[in-house]
Parts: C-alpha cells; sequence; structure tokens
C-alpha cells in the first residue's frame, strides 16, 4: 500500500485526491498539507480521508510515515517542496507548471536522481484518449511530413481573478497565461512537435490591470528543415476555443480531432481528398482508447512507476522543457530579438531570481486576498 500526502488544498487537488481514491486498493492517502490548516481539515472532511492535517512540509516529514506526494501548491513553492521531499526519500508528482525557471527544474530533477526516487510533472491533457491517438498518427507521420504547428490556449478569466495573493506576480506565479494556462498546451506541442531552434515573440497585458504578468502573449517557433511553429495564450478570448493543429503535406491534423486533406485540380486550387482523410481517420478510429482519462491516467501511470510496473509518462526532464520554451518566449519578448534554444546557464533569465529582477511588469499588483469562497474551477476544453 503506498501511503500518499496531498500538499496544498486549492482547487486542482481534488483531481488529485479523487484519483488516489479511486485506485484506493494500492494506495491510501494519510496526509493533507495547507499553509491555512483549517482549509486542508475541510477537504480532509469533505471526502472522508482518515488523514492528519500538517501545515508545513517541514512538519509533514517530521510526524508522518508516507510514500509519495502531489504538490498542489502555487508555482513558486514548486521547487522548495519538491526538493525536500525527494531529499527525504519521497516520490514526487508535481503540478503545472513543473516551476518558476530552469534552474530549478535542474535543481528538482538533480535531487531526483541522487536520492533515485520519481519526479513526475502533471500533464492530464496527455492522458485523454483522442490526444494519444493523435500522438501515434504524429509518430507515424500518416499526414506526410509537418509543415506548420499551431496552438491556441485560449482562455477567459475576469479581473478577480488575479486578486488571490499569489496570481498575477513574477514572483509568486512565475507568470501569467503563457505559463500558468497554455503550458499544458504546450507540453502536448512539444510531445509532437520537439523542441524548436530558437522563438520569436511579443507579451502584454491587455485587460488585468491588478497583475504583474502578461494576459496575452503569441510566439513563432522556427524549426529545421523549414518548419514552422505558432503558440498563442491569451485570458481575454470569450468562448475559450483551445486547439492544436498540424499542417502536414497530405493532411492536416488537428485537436479537437479532425483531419482534412486536399488536393489539388489542374490550376492549382483545392478540392476535398476524401480518399486521404477517409484512410487517416480509419486509422485513428483504430487506434486504441485510454483505460483512465486526465488526473486519473496520469496517477495511475505514478503508482505504476512506483510500484515497479512501468515508466514515467511525464518526468522531470519532459517537464524542463516545457519551462524553458516558456522563459525563451519571455526572454524573446523582454529582449524583442530572437531566443535560440536550449537556453544556456547564462541567458538573462534562466534562474528564478534573473526572472524576478528583470522581468517587464505591466501593472502593480495592489488587491490580494487569502481566498476565495467560490472554490469552482474550469479547465478548459478535455480534448
Amino acid at each position: 500500500m503506498i501511503k500518499v500526502a496531498i500538499i496544498g488544498t486549492g482547487a486542482i487537488s481534488d483531481s488529485h485526491i479523487n484519483a488516489y481514491l479511486k485506485y484506493g486498493e494500492r494506495c491510501k492517502i494519510v496526509a493533507v498539507v495547507d499553509i491555512f490548516p483549517d482549509k486542508a481539515r475541510q477537504k480532509a472532511e469533505a471526502y472522508k480521508l482518515n488523514a492528519n492535517v500538517y501545515s508545513s512540509v517541514d512538519e509533514l516529514i517530521e510526524k508522518e510515515e508516507f510514500d509519495a506526494a502531489s504538490i498542489c501548491l502555487p508555482p513558486f513553492e514548486h521547487a522548495s517542496s519538491a526538493i525536500e521531499l525527494l531529499n527525504h526519500g519521497k516520490h514526487v508528482l508535481v503540478e503545472k507548471p513543473m516551476a518558476t525557471s530552469v534552474e530549478e527544474c535542474d535543481r528538482m530533477i538533480e535531487a531526483a536522481e541522487r536520492n533515485n526516487r520519481l519526479l513526475g510533472i502533471v500533464s492530464q491533457n496527455r492522458f485523454r484518449t483522442p490526444v494519444m491517438r493523435l500522438k501515434k498518427l504524429m509518430e507515424d507521420k500518416v499526414a506526410g511530413k509537418v509543415l506548420y504547428g499551431l496552438v491556441e490556449s485560449l482562455w477567459w478569466r475576469g479581473s478577480n481573478y488575479y486578486d488571490l495573493w499569489w496570481r498575477g506576480t513574477w514572483e509568486k506565479e512565475g507568470g501569467g497565461c503563457t505559463i500558468n494556462h497554455a503550458v499544458h498546451h504546450i507540453d502536448m506541442f512539444l510531445w509532437m512537435m520537439g523542441m524548436p531552434q530558437s522563438v520569436k515573440a511579443i507579451t502584454a497585458n491587455l485587460n488585468h490591470s491588478n497583475s504583474e504578468v502578461e494576459d496575452f502573449s503569441t510566439a513563432v517557433l522556427f524549426y529545421e528543415n523549414n518548419v514552422i511553429g505558432q503558440i498563442t495564450a491569451s485570458l481575454i478570448h470569450h468562448g475559450e476555443e483551445q486547439r492544436l493543429l498540424f499542417q502536414c503535406e497530405d493532411a492536416s491534423l488537428s485537436m479537437p480531432w479532425k483531419v482534412c486533406s486536399y488536393r489539388q485540380r489542374e490550376n492549382g486550387f483545392p478540392e476535398e481528398n476524401h480518399e486521404t482523410a477517409d484512410k487517416i481517420q480509419k486509422l485513428y478510429d483504430s487506434l486504441p482508447e485510454v483505460k483512465h482519462q486526465g488526473h486519473d491516467g496520469q496517477i495511475d501511470n505514478f503508482l505504476n512507476a512506483i510500484e515497479g510496473k512501468e515508466k514515467l509518462i511525464v518526468d522531470g526532464v519532459q517537464g524542463r522543457n516545457t519551462v524553458m520554451l516558456i522563459t525563451a518566449i519571455y526572454l524573446s519578448a523582454h529582449l524583442d530579438t530572437t531566443v535560440k534554444l536550449p537556453l544556456t546557464s547564462d541567458a538573462l533569465f534562466y534562474t528564478r531570481e534573473g526572472i524576478i529582477k528583470n522581468a517587464r511588469r505591466f501593472h502593480k499588483k495592489t488587491k490580494s486576498v487569502e481566498n476565495f469562497s467560490d472554490t469552482k474551477i474550469t479547465f478548459g476544453r478535455q480534448f
């Protein structure tokens, strides 16, 4: 029986708790941690957990016997908490983003390797049937060479969103919509396309005055062999249309799932190529379904990895790659220049200190609340 601690009891912790409870024959939640102990106690009571409540990771480690932990804390606490847990021999699953800087990611990975413990990074959208199927089709190049890849991570958040105490600052959130909303789409995009050679980006704050950070960004990614990528992240889009799109030589593949294929007429104008589209659709339909979706699937994989049954699907190295591309987007926008990848340790934004010292602040955060009474959150498209 794997003994698990939940660290941080904000809204996202519900997804972790529900998943662990689903696998009750394999694991048990023995502890819940939050800097607001009453909040942790209420969470434990709501799920009828026979779990101890602690106010810090230090207290948890000192008083509780456990094997693994889910970190559901604000981003600025991810690295320090993960490293402390890993150094005490615990397996760790960290919510997105992995950390607020590449250097923090490096230290987390080093701690996991040195202590021979698992470090998983939450990317729950990978654990969905359409996404897994699209990944397989991309690997098999069923639509030919990729020419252009697109991420549209479009969300809407009202002004109150940034009133929460840790949101809207470089120091605590590590950035805006690019690192805390588009992070999942960027992870999937990198999973399918790989790391670009360079990036040119802009960021802006268009409608959130109680926030230092961006609520809009767009970036062009440059790959070898004349392949282009584009990533747009936003918190100003009513409707929250979110998608991944890959334009290939023979067809376009997109998520939410859609396949489209054209062929040219004698004059070069298009006509639908039903034969190619139907062939790809049949391949898509023939691929297996994912047994457990979303957080359920990711935590199943985490538990299996602890038990030695399979490898982590999303490990620290992959989480680091996502943070590095996001950091390059921020650095490019700040310097108004094209930034080459991978970033080196002397890059201006490589460390958290470098980001805090040098990042552009769009507004000054002037309003702050400890918690919202309304704890309901939305996850965007489920793909």
